[in-house]
């Protein structure tokens, strides 16, 4: 990589500015001909952020990790083809500007999007929301209200058509995750066959169908600066498709602590915020949709979680990942495997087939 390479901490990703300058310039992008710099933001477990400037003009740009994992770049297509459909929609989202289907730009697909000014409410929260319960409660209702509008989006309209097959979703799940992890499985997880056999007997009979997040939680959102909670983007489509909507309610609720349970966690301060009751019913006000079997989508959002996450872990353990999160995933992936099948053994949903 040459003297104009992104420039960076050892230890972080980088990108060859030079080659994407070029290509940014001959799809006739904001900044054309102006130096371009590309700063490193973060990691996740699956795919690199980097914030791009142009003169005046700040995006970002998403692509997957220098060890481009089994099928990521068709991912990287899919997710900005949602952003592209919700340009137009009151969903908050980080504007879709342009995609690279061609790898040889900077080693993988990627994408570039709409810059946020925000912040994300994972870890200590910035004041007044670290000590204002309200803030906080108010946070939570953004959280809902925003998933609610997702659901509501004529997805059809939107060019997304063809996007996902919501005939038989739900059908599908179950031997869609196990096939899933079948393909990487080293070990066993205690109460995971147990929740799929609950599932099976429980699927609901009919669904709206809409667009669904898929990984729906406080640390795939942003808020705007300020004194106000006020939902920024939802960020990280890359398990987006067209299915039911009360799967990303039930990603909220997984883990979802009520007032009377433990609310301290290192991922976000519930102090404050609604009870799993009170999300619901906000959540069924916005959306017009039933929540009378929202057990049924908290398992399985739970047994969802339990095998998408241990493909990670596992690739992690076999060394076919450079990201060390990947290793917290070890312990995750046991806690929701066994809180599906608490939630499976202690519901009073009745069977549907």
């Amino acid at each position: 990589m040459d003297e104009q390479a992104t420039q960076q901490a050892d230890n972080e990703p980088t990108i060859d500015t030079e080659a994407l300058a070029r290509w940014m310039d001959a799809q006739h992008l904001p900044g054309s001909g102006e130096p371009l710099t590309a700063r490193y933001i973060c990691g996740g477990a699956s795919n690199e952020i980097f914030a791009l400037q142009r003169g005046d003009i700040h995006m970002a740009l998403r692509k997957p990790p220098s060890k481009v994992p089994k099928g990521r770049n068709e991912i990287m297509l899919r997710e900005y083809r949602v952003l592209a459909a919700l340009n137009d929609s009151d969903v908050p989202h980080p504007e879709g500007i342009a995609v690279c289907e061609d790898t040889a730009v900077l080693g993988a697909c990627f994408y570039i999007m709409g810059h946020i000014d925000g912040w994300t409410p994972m870890g200590d929260l910035p004041p007044p929301f670290d000590t204002d319960p309200r803030l906080r409660a108010a946070m939570a209702n953004e959280l809902v209200d925003a998933i609610a509008k997702l659901g509501q989006v004529d997805w059809r309209a939107a060019g997304l058509g063809d996007f996902g097959k919501p005939q038989g979703f739900l059908e599908r799940q179950v031997d869609r995750w196990l096939a899933h992890l079948a393909n990487i499985q080293f070990r066993e997880l205690p109460g995971l066959s147990e929740a799929a056999q609950w599932l099976r007997r429980h699927t609901p009979r009919s669904f709206k169908p809409g667009i669904i997040h898929g990984d729906y939680q406080f640390a795939n959102v942003m808020f705007h600066h300020g004194n106000e909670a006020k939902l920024a983007a939802i960020v990280d489509w890359e398990m987006a498709t067209i299915g039911d909507p009360l799967l990303d309610l039930a990603w909220i609720l997984m883990t979802w602590p009520d007032p009377d349970e433990d609310r301290s966690s290192d991922y976000v301060d519930f102090t404050g915020m609604p009870s799993r009751a009170e999300l619901m019913q906000r959540y069924a006000a916005a959306s017009g949709l039933p929540i009378d079997e929202m057990d049924y989508y908290i398992v399985l959002a739970r047994f969802k979680m339990a095998c998408v996450l241990e493909a990670g872990y596992a690739r992690y353990v076999q060394g076919g990942a450079d990201n060390p999160k990947m290793a917290m995933f070890g312990d995750v992936v046991l806690d929701m495997a066994s809180r599906a099948h608490l939630l499976a053994r202690t519901s009073t949903l009745k069977p549907t087939a």
